[in-house]
């Protein structure tokens, strides 16, 4: 029988129940596939003193108590793919996370060709998890007896795998890069919940429009985000991007025009449609002085030392993760490398100057870094 917690006072029962724990394993589900305004639906724990619930905060109960035992460092709280889990339930519920170890980065660290939960638990556990409750609307109840499985199973393993990875890492000498990942995991700022009034600058392809067109783009844009939000239906299932941009290249002047634009006329919302076409004949009469300027991003201009300082850096770093057996990615991301090449350090130390860039990483490559950047670097 699944144990849910749904109550203020169940939840503060819990986190008595949980005290003397060493770790805790932890998963969400969200609605964001489903609701324009994503939350946080479900949360799963399993604890290794024998407690594995799925607690439920659509019920509305008071979930603070578990705040001081995700801020314990002393307690391991282990997550596959922390990230986004991180940042909703801070923002949800203003949660602080300490003692974070993320098996997704265990994974990667560790060279695994596949880092999903799926993969990493079939091939370190022998276990097959399910997908099929992937991209369930979980703001509904009750959930289905395959859909209490399918969360709890997220969580019943990973105290198992967080064991089994520790050991790994331990014995590759690479325990300390995964916990300087997963506290900057741990360190993410809350997910964001206010509206972006220029998040229409963001659809792609929208840069290489037309003044006018990018007005009409912010138009439709916001027709969309409008219905998005009074409905509670994600905005990609109103219009697709696609289709955004195809009405701005367009830009219809009578409504049998804008029906030719595939997909511009959603049936839900079709009542809705001169509104759409209001919006867009309101683009195409703006003064030229009114229409918007997104701003110039200006092309980086990269000099022939640094690309050849950026060319070094990268052989390096394929034939030291080919050595490794890691993806290059892991070895030095390609903004910290494109980083150290427009500015090559002289020192290891000097590194840990970039931002992001870890002290793991310099301890493990900082010299061998500093030699492939500076051997292309003229001395004086």
């Amino acid at each position: 029988m699944v144990n849910w917690i749904r109550t203020s006072a169940e939840v503060a029962a819990l986190a008595g129940a949980l005290q003397g724990a060493r770790a805790l394993a932890l998963d969400t589900e969200s609605d964001s596939l489903h609701h324009h305004k994503e939350k946080v639906c479900l949360i799963q724990l399993a604890s290794d003193n024998g407690h594995a619930v799925l607690v439920d905060p659509l019920a509305g109960p008071d979930l603070s108590p578990l705040g001081p035992l995700l801020a314990d460092p002393s307690v391991a709280k282990v997550l596959h793919g922390a990230d986004y889990d991180v940042t909703t339930l801070k923002r949800d519920f203003g949660f602080t996370f300490a003692g974070l170890f993320d098996t997704m980065i265990a994974a990667r660290v560790l060279g695994m060709p596949e880092i999903g939960l799926a993969a990493v638990a079939a091939a370190e556990l022998g276990v097959a998890l399910s997908k099929d409750s992937q991209k369930d609307d979980w703001s509904r109840r009750p959930l289905t007896p395959t859909q209490e499985r399918y969360a709890l199973a997220d969580v019943e393993h990973l105290l198992v795998l967080h064991a089994r990875l520790i050991d790994k890492l331990a014995a590759a000498g690479r325990l300390h890069w995964v916990r300087e990942e997963s506290d900057a995991v741990a360190g993410l700022v809350a997910a964001r919940r206010e509206r972006d009034p220029e998040a229409w600058q963001k659809v792609k392809g929208a840069r290489k429009l037309s003044r006018r067109q990018q007005l009409t783009l912010r138009a439709v844009y916001n027709w969309r985000e409008a219905i998005a939000r009074e409905t509670d239906i994600p905005s990609f299932k109103i219009m697709s991007s696609e289709t955004l941009l195809a009405v701005a290249v367009r830009q219809p002047s009578t409504m049998a025009e804008l029906r030719e634009v595939r997909g511009a006329i959603p049936p839900r919302f079709a009542d809705r449609a001169p509104a759409l076409l209001a919006g867009v004949l309101e683009a195409a009469a703006m003064p030229e002085d009114a229409l918007p300027r997104m701003p110039h991003v200006p092309r980086p201009v990269v000099s022939d030392a640094t690309r050849r300082r950026i060319e070094a850096l990268k052989k390096w770093r394929t034939d030291e993760a080919a050595r490794l057996g890691l993806d290059v990615s892991v070895v030095l991301p390609q903004r910290l490398l494109e980083q150290v090449a427009e500015k090559p350090p002289s020192r290891a130390e000097d590194l840990l100057d970039i931002e992001s860039f870890r002290r793991w990483r310099v301890s493990a490559f900082g010299a061998s870094i500093v030699a492939a950047a500076t051997a292309q670097t003229p001395q004086r």
